[in-house]
Order: C-alpha cells, then structure tokens, then sequence
C-alpha cells in the first residue's frame, strides 16, 4: 500500500516538475524582464517627479503671491490645489488615459466656432 502511495507522489513530482519546466521563461527571458524592471522604474521616477514637481511649483507660486500681495492663505490654497490638478493631469496623460489635443485639431475648433 505504502508503495503505490510513493510511486504516486513520484509521478506527481515528475509531472509537476515538467509543467514547471514548460512555464519557466529561459535565460533570455530574465535579461529582457531585467529590461523591462528598469524601464518601468524610469517610468515610475518621471511620473512620480512631474506630479511632485508641479504641486511643489503651485506651492511657491502661491506663497510668492501671498507675499507681494494680502491674500495671505489663499493663494497658496488656491495654487496648491490648481498644482495639483495639473499634476494629475500630467500623469494620465503620460499613461496615455487623457490625450492633447492636436494642434491642427486646436486650430480645426477654432475655425469651427467662427463659422458657427
């Protein structure tokens, strides 16, 4: 009994070890996903960089407004928020979610809007 039991799990081990074979990429498909790692990490950096960047931009406008002139908190909430917004919109345009327009489709509104 012991013994069918063992050649089982043999078999088992056999043929999980060959399926595991199959579904492993092969040393070129490491280097490529080592390839792959570094430029989603570049990706990652600059996304994460131009929606810092821009809040931090806001951020100083806002306090330099509120400076020169008495708006004191408002700019700086205002800027931040508007900061913000442009930071987000700088990510999914760089994840391809939002689209510029094209300057020829910008020009094709405007005459659009002439006739009308």
């Amino acid at each position: 009994m012991a013994t069918n039991r063992d050649d089982s799990l043999e078999e088992r081990s056999r043929s999980l070890g060959e399926r595991l074979k199959q579904a492993r990429p092969d040393d070129e498909g490491t280097v490529k996903s080592d390839e792959g790692r570094r430029q989603g990490y570049s990706q990652a950096l600059k996304i994460s960089s131009e929606f810092i960047s821009a809040i931090v931009v806001g951020g100083l406008l806002g306090y330099l407004l509120d400076y020169f002139l008495p708006t004191k908190p408002w700019g700086l909430v205002v800027l931040v928020f508007l900061g913000f917004c442009a930071g987000v919109l700088n990510v999914l345009r760089t994840i391809g979610k939002v689209s510029s327009p094209h300057p020829v489709d910008r020009i094709g509104m405007r005459g659009n809007k002439d006739r009308q």
